[in-house]
């Protein structure tokens, strides 16, 4: 039978999906779950790696089960995750050794600063691209390492390994201990230029070599390992194709030349910059990272503006304050009102993360007052991820020496038009949504069809993309600036908030 379709898997902060994609790279089948978000203490955020992976399982034989295709009808698999989320498991049980420590985790505020004052982060940022900040997977291990009963010893006695999610479901799904240099790019241990894991990173960090999974190509034709026939996909399927997710959705928007870019919008924003084999240094507060590799000789870079908080703070007004019922419905109220009637809102809630790089930061809502509604705040919330993007895309242009005439986005928030009006507004420049705003799973299905030929060469995936909507500015230049030089003043008074005594 022949192979009609590429599988993605797309693990990401609030929850699992596994879509199929035909040759024209239309979704065919799509599955989701949710996990839960842990919070054992203020500032600490975690996540159940078995329940991911049981997650995994479920979506991928829903999906399976929605187009009741046969697994040898599916040609590859590829992955993509939240980046720079810290597993620790054995590798001959399989059994974490303690939960995934996530991305907003801030637990290791105190070690990053320590290092900053060793005067650490230069050299770092000079190797790796990215600041000493708790965002990346580094520091987690640290902690993992020095924290967790026994685990140095398991480490010693060749017990443990280390991955980011995407290392976590490959290993679990062939046996193969092994991540891309995109997710690799994420840890503060890889060498952008050398394109391996930096010894003298390792040594700063006190981590074992051992740990670490095995460097491939984000698009690799040799594959990291088959599917388990007695696995949920009950065949045996090359895995191919592995990308973190804010690259995968680079690659799923076809920005494949130097100066293209996207912005996806999901439990936090992200916008990445081709700069194809130039490693631009960052000035301004941007991150330099990997963006993809296709086979192991070709590597592309990219320029990132990571902001942590967006569509998290949707979930916050949803899920702490109840003022809403579900993340659709702030569209509707934010309509119900003209502005925000002066409210700002700095979700800083892991801190402040690109281009300002402050662990201090804490949120902050400004300018309240009696005519101040619960559609306010909303409505200040939507704005808020726009503001957000505006700050990291301006620090990326100055990088990089370049002005956007226009910006792709994708991920889930694209659905609510106001909000993609209101970035068009506050930027000054168009919003091109394409047709498949899952990009982020399109572009793991790409670079695992990539690898077994299902599709040919770029060209043919630039094919592909479909327009559905472009969103025009409609503000004035007047009300543009005048609303975001009251946002950088918001930003100011949620800046340096935490005291050296406080862990939260």
């Amino acid at each position: 039978m022949e192979a009609r379709f590429i599988a993605a898997i797309d693990q990401g902060t609030t929850g699992t999906r596994c879509m199929l994609f035909d040759r024209a790279g239309h979704v065919v089948a799509s599955a989701y779950e949710e996990h839960r978000q842990i919070y054992p203490q203020p500032g600490w955020v975690e996540h159940d790696a078995w329940e991911i992976w049981y997650k995994t399982k479920k979506v991928i034989r829903a999906a399976l089960d929605i187009l009741r295709t046969e697994p040898n009808e599916i040609a590859a698999i590829g992955i993509t995750n939240q980046r720079e989320t810290t597993v620790v498991w054995n590798p001959h049980t399989g059994e974490p050794y303690y939960n995934a420590i996530v991305w907003q985790d801030t637990r290791t505020r105190d070690g990053c600063e320590r290092l900053i004052a060793d005067g650490a982060e230069e050299k770092i940022r000079a190797a790796t691209g990215l600041p000493l900040a708790t965002y990346f997977s580094a520091t987690k291990l640290q902690w993992l390492l020095k924290n967790v009963a026994g685990l140095r010893e398991q480490v010693e006695q060749g017990r443990a390994v280390f991955g980011n999610i995407d290392a976590w479901l490959i290993w679990n799904l062939t046996g193969a201990h092994v991540t891309d240099f995109t997710n690799a790019s994420r840890t503060l241990l890889w060498n952008l230029r050398t394109r391996e894991w930096d010894d003298e990173l390792l040594a700063r960090f006190q981590i074992p070599r051992a740990l670490l999974p095995q460097l491939r190509a984000s698009s690799d034709p040799k594959f990291y390992g088959y599917t388990r026939a007695a696995g949920p996909f009950g065949a045996e399927i090359p895995v191919c194709g592995d990308l973190g997710d804010q690259q995968a959705a680079l690659f799923g928007q076809t920005c494949f030349d130097a100066g293209e870019a996207k912005n996806t919008y999901g439990t936090g924003n992200f916008i990445l910059l081709n700069t194809g084999d130039e490693i631009i240094k960052s000035k301004s507060g941007s991150l330099t990272t990997c963006a993809y590799s296709i086979e192991s000789h070709t590597t592309n870079y990219a320029l990132e503006g990571s902001v942590a908080v967006t569509g998290a703070a949707v979930q916050w007004l949803r899920d702490n304050l109840g003022i809403i019922a579900n993340a659709a419905e702030s569209e509707a109220l934010a309509q119900t009102v003209d502005d925000t009637g002066g409210v700002y809102f700095v979700p800083a809630f892991s801190g402040l993360y690109a281009p300002h790089w402050d662990m201090t930061a804490r949120g902050a809502i400004v300018g309240l007052s009696r005519y101040s509604t619960k559609a306010h705040l909303i409505r200040a919330t939507l704005e808020a991820i726009c503001y957000q993007t505006r700050e990291a895309l301006e620090a990326m242009e100055q990088d990089a020496d370049t002005k956007l005439t226009w910006l792709k986005v994708d991920g889930g928030a694209t659905k609510n038009n106001l909000l993609m009006q209101m970035q068009a507004d506050i930027l000054g420049i168009p919003v091109v949504r394409p047709v498949v705003n899952e990009t982020t799973a399109l572009g793991a299905a790409y670079a695992a069809g990539l690898a077994v030929g299902f599709w040919e060469d770029l060209e043919a995936l630039r094919a592909n993309w479909q327009l559905d909507r472009v969103f025009e500015p409609s503000w004035d230049k007047a009300r543009r600036e005048e609303g975001y030089a009251n946002w950088r003043r918001a930003v100011e008074r949620a800046r340096g908030w935490l005291q050296s005594s406080d862990h939260r």
